[in-house]
């Protein structure tokens, strides 16, 4: 097996965009799209500079450069695996603590784009308001030393400062991150960055710099020695970061964009006004579903996905969940069949060759669950349909917590607030609502007669019975 190099001269790349945050689902994704259009002799002036602001980011460059910022995609077909050799990124600026180097790049009036991968939980949103927290330490630091900036949001306020003094059009900026409405957090947390040390500044980036928002889709499984022994398996042993990813990818984008784009639509990106009802489809619908089959599976000593979905009563949950609560509150989305929408997820989940982890789908549900199942449980609630399931997600997710499985097997910590949450955990075993009383995570749920009810329920039978004889009972 041989991987696929670029057909497209890289020597005649020029930079276009700059991305912070290089890891395993940039490269798998918008890299991959960008890597299309080059092979096909376009927007060769739309090259990537890859940046970051974190020590991860640091040791991602120097692998990297290493191999001439060259990544390794290796798609897992059931069918057949395939490898190739994205060479979209031209090149991986510095990480340093100031930034310099990051922000003399975006000031470049050929960088029209700066795209950010830095996860879920990177864009310092408080848990209690749903609001950028412009007291975050990191942010107030960039506050009081706005020319020595150390987040990401930081780096762009000063790189686009740069440009206005310049007279240079300001870049758009791209969350690709996985958020509901990302387009409108990300304007949020550069809008409140700004207007910590330079409120004129920050009026400005409000009236005209560009957010588009965007749904990102793809399984990316993080890299470890299987990974590595694949890519050694096509002629790639010297790789130490190989990315490896279902062959299914979407990406649905805002055409906001006034200083200029990719032609986006000729890789394959769907670009349309209706970007939410997209994103609220794969939000409830795909990462809904994993966190209802997460914590069953991490109760039942189920190490990777494919063997949780294999399993009939998770399963069997997975589908009544979804088609019972989850479903029936997803609005209509343009040509778009939703049940078709949700048999080709339970499909993608059971790809065996992806060997996606139920730890890694259990990981940070304090930051997951109250984007990914509160809503639908609000929405299920204010139509007077079922909410069991749902209740009973969130009663394994309590139970998860408590750091043993069913057979008594320890869970190692799995969630940045893993000790507040374990102890929540053992409080709520004696008195369930105690969990519930999280309101970062539930809000007013706490008072909501016919979810507590239903929660309560659900938690005190996992602990009698267990999980496998809960599920048998809920779906009957």
């Amino acid at each position: 097996m041989h991987a696929l190099l670029p057909t497209y001269d890289r020597t005649k790349l020029t930079p276009g965009i700059v991305h912070i945050g290089l890891g395993n689902f940039h490269r798998a994704h918008m890299a991959v799209y960008m890597d299309d259009l080059f092979s096909r002799g376009l927007a060769h002036d739309w090259a990537i500079l890859g940046a970051g602001v974190r020590d991860g980011d640091a040791r991602m460059r120097d692998a990297l450069k290493a191999q001439d910022c060259l990544s390794t995609v290796i798609e897992l077909d059931p069918a057949g695996k395939s490898a190739r050799r994205i060479g979209a990124m031209v090149d991986f600026l510095p990480v340093e603590a100031d930034n310099a180097t990051l922000i003399a790049a975006m000031t470049r009036p050929e960088i029209r784009i700066v795209s950010l991968t830095v996860t879920e939980g990177g864009y310092f949103i408080d848990p209690a308001t749903g609001r950028f927290d412009s007291g975050a330490a990191e942010i107030a630091a960039d506050g009081a030393n706005p020319s020595r900036p150390k987040t990401a949001f930081g780096a762009i306020v000063a790189a686009l400062k740069g440009r206005r003094a310049a007279g240079t059009p300001p870049f758009a900026v791209m969350s690709c991150d996985n958020l509901p409405g990302n387009g409108q957090v990300t304007r949020a947390a550069v809008f409140g960055t700004a207007r910590l040390s330079d409120p004129a500044l920050a009026d400005w980036i409000m009236e005209t710099v560009a957010f588009p928002n965007g749904m990102v889709d793809r399984i990316t499984p993080a890299t470890g020695p299987r990974e590595r022994e694949i890519a050694t398996a096509f002629g790639l042993g010297d790789d130490p970061v190989p990315v490896t990813c279902e062959p299914f990818r979407q990406w649905v984008l805002e055409d906001n964009f006034p200083a200029g784009r990719p032609p986006f639509e000729a890789a394959g990106v769907t670009l349309t006004p209706h970007v939410h009802a997209f994103e609220m489809m794969k939000i409830r619908i795909l990462n809904g579903g994993h966190a209802t089959i997460a914590y069953p599976g991490g109760l039942m000593d189920i190490e990777y996905v494919h063997e949780a979905m294999a399993n009939p009563l998770i399963l069997g949950f997975l589908n009544k969940v979804e088609t019972e609560e989850i479903i029936p509150y997803v609005p209509p989305v343009p040509d778009t069949d939703i049940a078709g929408y949700y048999r080709l997820i339970v499909q993608r989940f059971s790809n065996p060759e992806i060997a996606d982890t139920e730890r890694r789908l259990c990981l940070d549900g304090s930051n997951r669950q109250p984007k990914f199942i509160i809503p639908s449980v609000r929405d299920a609630l204010a139509a007077g349909g079922s909410i069991d399931g749902l209740a009973l997600v969130s009663a394994l997710w309590c139970r998860y917590c408590h750091g043993v499985t069913d057979s008594g097997a320890e869970i190692a910590p799995n969630d940045p607030n893993w000790d507040y949450l374990q102890a929540q955990s053992r409080a709520a075993r004696d008195t369930p609502v105690i969990w519930l009383q999280m309101k970062p995570i539930y809000g007013d749920l706490n008072r909501n007669h016919r979810f507590v009810t239903a929660f309560t329920k659900a938690l005190n039978a996992l602990w009698e019975r267990g999980t496998a004889a809960v599920l048998r009972d809920y779906i009957g």
